[in-house]
C-alpha cells in the first residue's frame, strides 16, 4: 500500500499508512497460492468414459456428474463435494468439510441417492482427481 501511495505522488511511510488503516478498519488479507489437489498420475483401472462429454439428458435421474472443490476462508481450506443431476442442472448431494477425505464425495454421493433413489442405468460421472480417493477406481458408477 505505501508502495502504491508514493507512485501515485504521497510522501508516506509505511508506518503512518499503517496507522491509518488500523484507524479506518482496513486489514490486509494474504492471498493464497493455488492449492494443487488433483494427482492424474496413478496406477489404478480407469473406467469408460461412458458420458462422452455428452451432458444432455431426456429425463431425471439418467446422468449425474460430480467435483470436489475448495474455498479458502478465515478457518483455513474448506473442502466441498457436489453431485449434479444433468437434466435439471440442480445440486442434488453435497458434502462440506475442513479436510479432503474419501468419505467427503461418499457423503454427496449418498445424499444423492436418498434424495433421488436413482434407478439402475443412472450413470454417475467424476473427473480422475485424486480427490478423497473415491475418484481413482471410479471415473463413472452405474448406480
Amino acid at each position: 500500500m505505501t508502495e502504491e501511495l508514493k507512485e501515485i505522488g504521497l510522501d508516506v511511510g509505511h508506518r503512518r499508512v499503517g496507522r491509518l488503516m488500523r484507524q479506518n478498519g482496513i486489514s490486509v488479507v494474504r492471498t493464497r497460492k493455488h492449492k494443487v489437489t488433483t494427482d492424474s498420475d496413478f496406477k489404478f483401472n480407469i473406467a469408460p468414459n461412458l458420458l462422452d462429454r455428452d451432458f444432455n439428458t431426456d429425463a431425471p435421474n439418467q446422468k449425474w456428474a460430480s467435483d470436489i472443490s475448495y474455498i479458502w476462508t478465515r478457518e483455513g481450506w474448506l473442502y466441498l463435494a457436489v453431485i449434479m443431476d444433468l437434466h435439471s442442472r440442480r445440486v442434488i448431494g453435497w458434502a462440506v468439510s475442513n479436510r479432503m477425505k474419501r468419505d467427503l464425495e461418499i457423503r454427496a454421493l449418498e445424499m444423492a441417492i436418498a434424495f433421488r433413489m436413482p434407478p439402475k442405468r443412472c450413470i454417475h460421472h467424476s473427473d480422475r482427481g485424486s480427490q478423497g480417493g473415491f475418484n481413482r477406481s471410479s471415473q463413472h458408477l452405474r448406480l
